[in-house]
């Protein structure tokens, strides 16, 4: 397993910008598929955004495409979530994960960070 470890979380107005990033421990990081995935509260874990090995593909939920960006750096073990034109309903404790296929659910992530707050005012 990798251990995770999110950052770059905090307040924003709606209409901000933040970037997310998570890095990971372990040589072996290149060969999974890293997701971020966030939870509100009093709601389920929802799938925000996959991306495979290599970076070659991505995927997001509705709610979030064209707004936000998953890239990967395998060099810094680094994942990152570049988060723009935030609004009040991406409010959420985001995560990062790590799994053998980049997919939408969470089911499938072996690894977790511990989170980190994003919260955006109106």
């Amino acid at each position: 397993q990798v251990q995770l470890v999110e950052s770059g979380g905090g307040l924003v107005q709606a209409g901000g910008s933040l970037r997310l990033s998570c890095a990971a421990s372990g040589r072996t990081f290149g060969s999974y598929a890293m997701g971020w995935f966030r939870q509100a509260p009093g709601k389920e874990r929802e799938f925000v955004a996959t991306i495979n090995w290599s970076g070659g593909s991505t995927y997001y939920a509705d709610s979030v495409k064209g707004r936000f960006t998953i890239s990967r750096d395998n060099a810094k073990n680094t994942v990152y979530l570049q988060m723009n034109s935030l609004k009040p309903e991406d409010t959420a404790v985001y995560y990062c994960a790590a799994g053998v296929l980049p997919t939408r659910r969470y089911n499938d992530y072996g690894s977790w960070g511990q989170g980190t707050q994003v919260t955006v005012s109106s």
